[in-house]
């Protein structure tokens, strides 16, 4: 069956699971709501979920140089506790996201951060660039729509597809180490410099 957007967002809400995670999910489950939340949970995902409301003031700055020098990043992961600040699996997720922010260039880390008018900017690009295709007049706000969410995924940190795997976003990524460490983990803010060139930050 087609899941619809509704069902989505009527997952992502009961859950607090990525809109990525929640498609895939509901396709697996055929569209059955209570098996996609089962499906969530096995994953780690949903009960991750449930954690994000809990205090991150522990974790690391992580700092990476790339490409000899000229790419360098600063940011800095929260969790809950040094116990978890200090383990492996945490150290290494932050030095992934330092990567991930090297090769891809985000500038946000989450899309609530995008200032308005710059939304406002790319819809009005979009809706031309719809209309000098000639697109019917009736679809062009879905496809403006699309390419807004198209640029979100481009530029904000949590929507962008991890460099190692595409089939998971950060924020996908970000809770399943959630699930694993126990604790809420939490990517705060970031800086990127580019040598030459200043090419955005991120902060949360």
């Amino acid at each position: 069956m087609t899941v619809s957007t509704d069902m989505i967002k009527e997952l992502r809400a009961a859950t607090g699971v990525g809109i990525l995670e929640c498609r895939k999910a509901l396709e697996a489950s055929g569209g059955d709501y209570d098996r996609a939340v089962a499906i969530l949970r096995e994953k780690g995902l949903a009960k991750a979920a449930k954690r994000a409301d809990r205090d991150a003031s522990e974790g690391v700055v992580e700092l990476y140089s790339h490409g000899d020098g000229r790419v360098g990043v600063m940011v800095e992961v929260n969790c809950e506790t040094d116990f978890v600040a200090r383990s492996e699996v945490f150290r290494t997720l932050a030095h992934e996201i330092a990567l991930q922010i090297a090769a891809a260039s985000p500038q946000y880390v989450t899309e609530d951060q995008i200032p308005e008018a710059e939304l406002a900017v790319e819809r009005d690009i979009a809706t031309k660039r719809a209309a000098d295709e000639g697109k019917p007049e009736n679809i062009i706000p879905r496809i403006v729509d699309g390419r807004v969410e198209k640029f979100k995924d481009e530029v904000v940190l949590m929507r962008q597809a991890y460099i190692r795997d595409e089939s998971l976003t950060i924020d996908a990524l970000v809770k399943e180490k959630i699930g694993s460490l126990g604790e809420n983990v939490v990517v705060r803010r970031f800086e990127r410099w580019e040598l030459g060139e200043s090419t955005g930050n991120g902060e949360g």
